[in-house]
């Protein structure tokens, strides 16, 4: 019976230990200290606050960008800057863009091609909800709406280098 009990407690201290050491999603940090610095562009990012963007490793490092454009350019190439492939990526965090909330960034609406600009000029522009996103894509000209798994690295790009938007995309 000694053995059984021994084997329970290792087992339930395996199981903690495992709980413990693989976070289910946590919170984005809200904290950016002042000399922080987009690791796409390098632009300090605390002062744009109402444009920020982050991504949480595996490892739990956070990494902020100066928008979703960049946080997009660092999830289709984290090689480029040092990191992992995109696995590695355990959450993406964006703040909506009316309540500016942070929500989850492969669940929220994105409107590109608006009146709207970034810190880094064209921007995706993120919300909650389709109503929210509907809303401000009629108000601000926007031309299309997209989900995260929409998005592309060509689309990515083309905001980037500011070229007119193609592939489909109107």
């Amino acid at each position: 019976m000694n053995g059984i009990k021994m084997y329970a407690m290792m087992t339930l201290f395996i199981i903690l230990l495992l709980f413990h050491a693989a976070p289910i999603q946590a919170a984005p940090q809200d904290e950016v200290a002042g000399d922080t610095r987009c690791p796409v562009c390098g632009m300090f990012v605390a002062k744009y606050e109402n444009w920020l963007a982050q991504i949480r490793l595996a490892d739990g490092e956070v990494l902020f960008f100066d928008g979703v454009k960049d946080l997009l350019v660092f999830h289709f190439h984290p090689e480029k800057y040092g990191k992992a492939a995109g696995s590695d990526i355990r959450e993406i965090w964006v703040k909506d863009y009316y309540t500016l909330s942070w929500i989850d960034g492969r669940q929220a609406f994105y409107v590109i091609g608006s009146d709207v600009y970034g810190p880094m000029g064209k921007e995706f522009i993120p919300f909650a909800s389709r109503d929210a996103a509907e809303n401000f894509k009629q108000d601000h000209k926007g031309e299309k709406i997209l989900v995260f798994d929409e998005v592309t690295d060509d689309l990515v790009q083309s905001l980037r280098a500011g070229a007119r938007m193609h592939h489909g995309v109107k």
